[in-house]
């Protein structure tokens, strides 16, 4: 079985199930991941915000023409690197935290962007490493904040030796704890923005804003 959903908020439904779920963000996301979820003889779900439509990514060129370019399911991607505070990320939660990282260079902040990918499994071991590096964390999704994936990446962290690296608790940047409105206006206001990951970043490392 494989299955395709436009989703904004629901990924942690599929959780609790025998499925693979898997999140698009790029390009190359789409190419190695849905060919990997088509090959996989398992159960499979990829998901994608349909916020990203339109969207356009770049992509190496031996990439593009590689037919069997794929990307294995629980392996994540540093999509920036860096050494003061960790951001983990999925689907176009990556776009905004990428879009914040290039916000707090101005500021002299170094800020590594850690793309999942897939979300079951969970690529624990690049997460700890690179809070060991950081000593902070932020986890960003747009869906709600009880029961979320960022739940699960902090306790990642908590039950591990990382915990001991944290100069800082770590913290989520999610969406408004609320069913998505229909209203434009009301929509965006529910999502998280760069702007709020600036503002947590800032606050756990606590630089005066």
């Amino acid at each position: 079985m494989k299955f395709i959903f436009s989703v904004q908020k629901q990924q942690n439904s599929f959780l609790p199930t025998d499925l693979f779920p898997t999140l698009l963000h790029s390009s190359e996301d789409c190419k190695g991941l849905l060919k990997a979820a088509i090959r996989d003889p398992n159960p499979t779900v990829v998901l994608e915000n349909e916020i990203l439509y339109g969207s356009s990514f770049e992509m190496k060129d031996e990439d593009w023409d590689n037919e069997d370019f794929v990307i294995p399911f629980g392996q994540a991607k540093i999509e920036r690197e860096g050494t003061d505070v960790t951001i983990v990320a999925f689907s176009i939660g990556c776009r905004i935290s990428l879009e914040a990282a290039e916000l707090l260079a101005q500021d002299g902040i170094s800020v590594e962007v850690l793309n999942l990918r897939s979300i079951r499994p969970l690529d624990r071991e690049s997460i700890i490493k690179s809070v060991k590096k950081t000593n902070h964390l932020i986890s960003v999704e747009f869906g709600w904040p009880q029961c979320g994936i960022g739940a699960e990446i902090l306790s990642t962290v908590m039950e591990s030796d990382a915990f001991d690296y944290l100069d800082a608790p770590a913290v989520r940047v999610t969406g408004a704890d609320i069913p998505m409105p229909y209203a434009k206006q009301l929509e965006d206001a529910c999502m998280p923005t760069a702007q709020d990951i600036v503002h947590t970043v800032k606050n756990i490392l606590k630089i005066k804003q």
